[in-house]
């Protein structure tokens, strides 16, 4: 049906249309939190679609109400970006993959599909994702709203593999979009954090399906320092974890391999020691800060051995993300990294020195990306490091997080940092303007195509538009508030 025979259509046969995909107020869906369980909300209405039909009656619908429309998929990301106090459109349903050619080493699919499923029908095809990261339980759009990444110094965002993009804009018109037609829609839509339109289908460069060789050894923080570039270097893809009070780095790196599997697994060490032992010493470590020394330095112990996996690509991309927690990530110029690391070590070094300092929980992640092109890309115009640092949440009970993560940022900032988009940070235009040289490109495609805000949630406002006030501040979505 046209949109402008939508607009004709009286709004008790629209709401009658859309009562088979609305979430009941009652149920516990209607409720949404993120899988950190740091933000939540109650938006006015959770709807279900299941076709791209249903999906232009929910923004019917938002029209003819003013309201705001925000899509999302499992809701991993640990910020508001997926908040609304408007409509909230689950994209759960729409799920499947639709194109598939194997030759051209490309498929279609829809917004909606896990990264895990996404594998499982790629492996179907013995195709691939080129890369992927820590984790596999989002969707394919929200992965690409935010150009999230996986590691590799010569690998871009994931954002990067997208060759085109089927779109609902706010206006209810359907397009296509690519490197080629539209090509500005596309480059903001690629990481445009959802605000461009509803994103139906995504068209992504896949490779033959591959296995992943992968050593892990663990070397002194200084010698991953004076060797840092060789270290980067030595593999397709390469990550390091940061074991700070133990002052060890851990040091994965993976190639493509035709070796058979040899995967790597203990009960034993994976999941009571490596799981449950450490959540419960994180949970005294509550209590007594100071424990927190010593719980770094045991789980540096114990993945003290060199380990070597062989697997199918994206069981070595992914790890255990273990427990609930807050986080924070940020990308840096590559060139900026040994100074960054250097600087955050002496940092880190005087909060363990003073009885009463800060205590990171372990480890600090350290990841590598490829410049790219793309407008709102925290690796526009670089090759990047990322750095993330985490506060579990043990047994789902709160932490201190607030004072340590305001003073990593500082330091990430001042080496030229930009947030990932998924996560939760405080810059706003003025600042995010100065980093990005495409921002108000963004800016002009978005109010070309959505010049009422459809898709503009709170985060949106608050960071892409400059918004403030009580009602788009990030807090009013946040579970708990603890310094």
């Amino acid at each position: 049906m046209s949109t402008s025979k939508l607009s004709e259509m009286p709004l008790g046969i629209l709401c009658e249309l859309l009562e088979p995909i609305t979430v009941p107020a009652a149920s516990p869906d209607a409720r949404f939190t993120n899988w950190g369980q740091t933000f939540s909300c109650s938006p006015l209405g959770v709807f279900e679609p299941r076709t791209e039909y249903e999906c232009e009656l929910v923004l019917e619908l938002a029209r003819r109400e003013d309201k705001v429309v925000r899509a999302v998929g499992i809701g991993h990301s640990p910020s508001d970006l997926a908040c609304t106090s408007g409509y909230m459109l689950r994209t759960t349903k729409l799920d499947r993959l639709v194109q598939v050619d194997a030759e051209k080493h490309y498929v279609v699919a829809q917004a909606g599909i896990t990264l895990q499923d996404l594998h499982a029908e790629l492996a179907r095809h013995n195709l691939a994702m080129i890369n992927v990261g820590s984790i596999s339980d989002q969707t394919l759009a929200g992965i690409i709203t935010t150009a999230t990444h996986g590691t590799g110094i010569d690998y871009g965002v994931i954002s990067t593999h997208v060759i085109a993009l089927s779109l609902l804009l706010a206006n209810g018109e359907r397009v296509q979009c690519s490197r080629h037609e539209r090509p500005d829609l596309f480059t903001a839509s690629i990481c445009g954090l959802g605000s461009t339109g509803l994103i139906l289908t995504i068209t992504l460069n896949v490779e033959p399906a591959f296995r992943l060789k992968e050593l892990q050894q663990s070397i002194p923080f200084d010698d991953c320092i004076t060797n840092l570039h060789s270290l980067v270097h030595a593999a397709e893809h390469v990550r390091f974890w940061w074991f700070v009070s133990a002052g060890i780095m851990r040091i994965s790196s993976a190639n493509r391999t035709q070796e058979p599997p040899k995967p790597v697994a203990s009960w034993l060490w994976h999941s009571f020691f490596g799981f449950h032992v450490i959540q419960l010493f994180l949970f005294i470590g509550r209590y007594f800060l100071f424990l927190n020394t010593s719980i770094g330095r045991f789980a540096a112990w114990l993945v003290s051995d060199n380990v070597t996996a062989i697997d199918d690509s994206f069981r070595i991309f992914n790890l255990d993300c273990r427990y609930p927690q807050h986080t924070t990530e940020w990308a840096i110029p590559y060139q900026n990294t040994r100074a960054c690391l250097l600087e955050l070590q002496a940092w880190f070094s005087h909060e363990y020195a003073d009885p009463n300092g800060l205590r990171p929980h372990f480890p600090v992640e350290v990841r590598f990306s490829d410049v790219d092109d793309i407008w709102l890309s925290p690796s526009n115009g670089q090759k990047t490091c990322w750095i993330g640092i985490v506060q579990y949440k043990p047994y789902g009970f709160e932490v201190p997080y607030r004072k340590l993560f305001e003073r990593f940022e500082t330091i990430l900032f001042r080496h030229g940092g930009r947030p990932h988009w998924a996560k939760a940070h405080g810059l706003r235009p003025d600042t995010l303007r100065t980093l990005y040289p495409r921002f108000d490109d963004f800016i002009r495609v978005l109010d070309q195509v959505d010049p009422r805000g459809l898709f503009r949630n709170e985060y949106v406002q608050r960071h892409i538009f400059g918004k403030t006030g009580p009602e788009v501040d990030a807090r009013v979505f946040k579970r708990y508030v603890r310094s």
